[in-house]
């Protein structure tokens, strides 16, 4: 089995480089794919840490469906610049998913000093396990027959690891690991940790009743509830 890891990129030069470092124990079975959106990011990454390096126009949805497109492997894991796999990943996945659970995604844990980013971590957690949606930051994986029969990432500005989750929960139920990745809690600690859960929980409810991902993602951007 064959994997292909599909990092988007849009002026990640703080943590590109680590990220990268630390997927090279896994190129033996396993492509590395990053997809710039032209930023400088391509200008700091050599050819030894990633297998291909793409060019997209910007939009993180966008950029992963590019990738994929461009991946070999049997399974695709999207990860993002700041988050890092469990030890084993590509083990643990590849004994957890087969014909009948075809996705899947693993538990998170944030970086950072505030107790708070533990239980945050372990409400998504939960969520996630209640709703069988994903977010992008738990690493969705899924094989590629599944990916294209979910219709791929719908190219929209935000929440589209939530339409692709529930694309992907109509044809298996999904994988949860209890594995953690870690992901940076620095957009927590930046707007503050509180208002943050309160934002998160607003917009997913504004997605659910049909607003635009196109504003959502302005405010998602900003750290704001409403557009001033």
């Amino acid at each position: 089995m064959k994997f292909s890891i599909i990092i988007p990129t849009l002026n990640e030069q703080k943590t590109i480089q680590s990220c990268l470092s630390a997927l090279q124990p896994l190129r033996n079975n396993c492509e590395i794919i990053i997809v710039d959106a032209g930023s400088n990011d391509q200008s700091i990454i050599t050819a030894a840490l990633a297998d291909k390096i793409i060019t997209s126009e910007k939009g993180r949805a966008r950029q992963m469906n590019t990738g994929a497109s461009h991946a070999s492997g049997d399974i695709l894991i999207f990860l993002h610049a700041d988050t890092y796999l469990p030890d084993h990943a590509l083990q643990l996945i590849e004994q957890h998913i087969g014909s009948k659970r075809v996705w899947g995604r693993f538990d998170i844990r944030l970086s950072g000093n505030h107790f708070m980013l533990k239980v945050i971590a372990r409400m998504m957690n939960w969520r996630s396990r209640l709703t069988g949606i994903a977010t992008g930051d738990q690493v969705i994986f899924v094989t590629r027959e599944a990916f294209a029969s979910a219709g791929h990432f719908p190219e929209i500005a935000l929440m589209e690891d939530i339409a692709l989750s529930k694309a992907l929960k109509k044809i298996s139920p999904p994988i949860c690991i209890n594995a953690k990745v870690t992901s940076s809690g620095r957009r927590w600690e930046r707007y503050g940790l509180y208002k943050t859960i309160l934002l998160m929980w607003s917009l997913r409810l504004r997605y659910f009743f049909g607003a635009d991902p196109q504003l959502l993602a302005a405010l998602y951007s900003r750290g704001q509830f409403w557009k001033s």
